[in-house]
């Protein structure tokens, strides 16, 4: 029987996940010759590769010394955290992948507490150590106080470390002595992670993710923990609540390479996808027929941040969408629950309008973002975070605020935290660059970062992860300045524009047709603004078209639509459509 070793790779964000897998692919010779190679093999969705980030977790198997490695690549974004929780109940072993610069941050903190929780055994890869000033004998230490402070077991403190660069493409057990190639590491995973056991008995497999095709619908994916799997054989589904259904299984596939191979028969200890079962949520148990026994369910974290969407009812309705009625709305919403775990869509009191819960605005915005690629029209409100009422006491979601920044920079950081109820924890040097870390309500990030940027010439790095739940802290001062709106509709005109430029900066240039109620710029005061931008000057005989100076337009702000969903009011929408983003006062005067 083949061995098999299953791993997940878990680590703060941007610390070089998917670079090193890529690593282990090329390594292992996976790819076919034929196959075009191109950079993150794994971050295949368009949004991942612009973005540089992973947001759904992905399996790939390799085969090295005729061991079967099952590698589970994570996402590090704090969004995206309930994919990281599900995936390490499919593990045997973690790759606990740090900075050499960085250390542990975060996010590594919260995956590497689940993974200590569920007992299991860590290899420490210190990456990127081609960085200057980098110290990886001191982040080896690092790790291993966070390790000792997590109430890690003996077994987990004594875990091997591997240097190396994923990027460059090789890993050692010495920083100081580079090799050609990653073979160290892999090494290190066939002795140090716990051989997938085989257990004999009744089957029975957690879901733990899941995939959709259109094809052939939902897809449930899990490891099996006992027995084996048979395509076609009856097994019983226990879901919530003592809920049992008897379901049939149509096609069996394990992980092989960068796809799938069809299999009659999964060994315990393997991780496969099954087809054909439906009505199946994430944390059911797939068990015998006769003698079906659940597993104990994995709880997902609950959203902290909500927003509503709406269909897009604005006089340029239609013109760049195909999907844009409120039954394409719902419709999509529902979908995307299908497989996206962490978010909630609730019907609120008139039929266009949805509530829908996110774990924040990233994860928000990537489900707007690929709407509005697949052809969607939609209008989005001002996120909201999520209060909970615990012993009669108001409570909001905290997060834990990391921002490393140039120390000329640190005295503006510090002061923009604390004016949105942060509280600082951590002031120490890191290299060249202050590190700071808070304590600071939900709240009080929407809009930061863009603020952030602003005051220290955009070199702040702000990583943020949800704490818990605490209580109130009372009012946050919101967006200070008013926004300037259009009253009247057609195509703006540079001789206006030039005119009204001391009131504000501009989200349109000349020549952009705006509508009568569309928000066109941020005034200079605290107050809204009406403006005629469509107004052109007057000629005559008198005054012909080409004798003023030319005019000086500063160039539009162009905001991103995270930075768009921060930034808009209570009495705004964000209007969403496949070519154009555009704020909106909700009743166009």
């Amino acid at each position: 029987m083949q061995s098999i070793r299953n791993v997940a790779i878990i680590a703060h964000v941007d610390h070089g996940k998917t670079t090193l897998v890529d690593k282990i692919i090329d390594e292992c010779q996976t790819l076919d010759e034929r196959t075009e190679r191109t950079d993150l093999l794994l971050d295949n969705n368009d949004l991942e590769r612009e973005r540089g980030i992973t947001i759904l977790s992905k399996n790939v198997s390799v085969l090295y010394k005729d061991v079967k490695i099952n590698v589970i690549d994570t996402p590090g974004h704090a969004d995206f955290g309930g994919e990281v929780e599900r995936v390490l109940k499919m593990a045997d072993g973690v790759l606990l992948l740090v900075d050499a610069f960085e250390g542990a941050m975060p996010q590594t903190r919260f995956v590497l507490g689940k993974a200590i929780e569920l007992g299991l055994k860590p290899i420490v890869v210190v990456n990127k150590v081609d960085k200057e000033n980098c110290t990886p004998d001191l982040v080896q230490e690092a790790v291993f106080d966070l390790m000792f402070s997590l109430d890690a077991t003996e077994d987990q403190l004594d875990f091997v470390t591997i240097f190396g660069s994923s990027k460059q493409g090789w890993m050692s057990t010495d920083h100081a002595k580079p090799t050609t190639n990653i073979i160290p590491l892999l090494d290190a995973i066939i002795s140090e992670i716990p051989e997938a056991p085989y257990r004999l008995g009744d089957s029975q497999m957690q879901i733990t993710s899941l995939d959709y095709n259109k094809f052939v619908g939902r897809i449930a994916i899990g490891r099996i923990f006992r027995g084996d799997l048979e395509e076609g054989k009856d097994y019983m589904l226990c879901k919530a609540e003592g809920v049992k259904k008897k379901v049939r299984i149509k096609d069996l596939h394990v992980f092989d390479g960068m796809g799938k191979a069809r299999v009659k028969t999964a060994r315990s200890g393997d991780i496969c996808s099954i087809t054909g079962i439906e009505g199946f949520e994430i944390g059911d148990t797939l068990s015998d027929l006769e003698n079906p026994e659940e597993m104990p369910r994995i709880s997902i974290d609950e959203p902290t941040m909500s927003m509503l969407f709406t269909i897009n009812n604005s006089p340029f309705f239609g013109k760049e969408g195909k999907f844009v009625t409120s039954r394409h709305l719902r419709d999509r919403l529902y979908q995307e629950l299908e497989k996206n775990l962490a978010l909630k869509v609730v019907d609120s009191s008139t039929e266009d309008k949805f509530d829908v819960y996110g774990r924040g605005i990233l994860h928000l915005s990537v489900l707007i973002e690929t709407m509005r690629r697949e052809g969607y029209e939609l209008q989005v409100g001002k996120p909201q975070v999520i209060f909970k009422e615990i012993d009669g006491i108001k409570n909001e979601p905290y997060e834990t605020l990391v921002i490393d920044i140039p120390e000329e920079f640190s005295g503006k950081a510090i002061d923009l935290v604390t004016q949105r109820k942060g509280d600082m924890l951590v002031m120490e040097p890191k290299g060249d660059l202050q590190h700071l870390e808070f304590d600071i309500p939900s709240r009080g990030l929407i809009g930061l970062r863009n603020n952030m940027l602003t005051a220290t010439s955009g070199t702040a790095v702000m990583t943020h992860r949800f704490r818990e739940y605490a209580p109130y802290k009372g009012v946050i001062d919101e967006r200070s300045k008013g926004s300037l709106i259009s009253m009247d509709a057609g195509a703006s005109t540079a001789f206006a524009i030039n005119r009204l430029q001391d009131r504000g900066r501009f989200f349109i240039e000349p020549g952009d047709v705006i509508y009568k109620g569309q928000v066109i710029g941020e005034h200079t005061r605290d107050n809204d603004l009406e403006i005629n931008l469509v107004k052109g000057k007057q000629l005559t005989n008198m005054r012909k078209s080409g004798s003023d100076e030319a005019v000086k337009i500063a160039p539009k702000v162009n905001f991103s639509l995270e930075e768009f969903m921060e930034y808009i009011r209570e009495d705004e929408y964000l209007e969403v459509t496949p070519e154009s983003l555009r704020v909106r006062k909700i009743t166009l005067r």
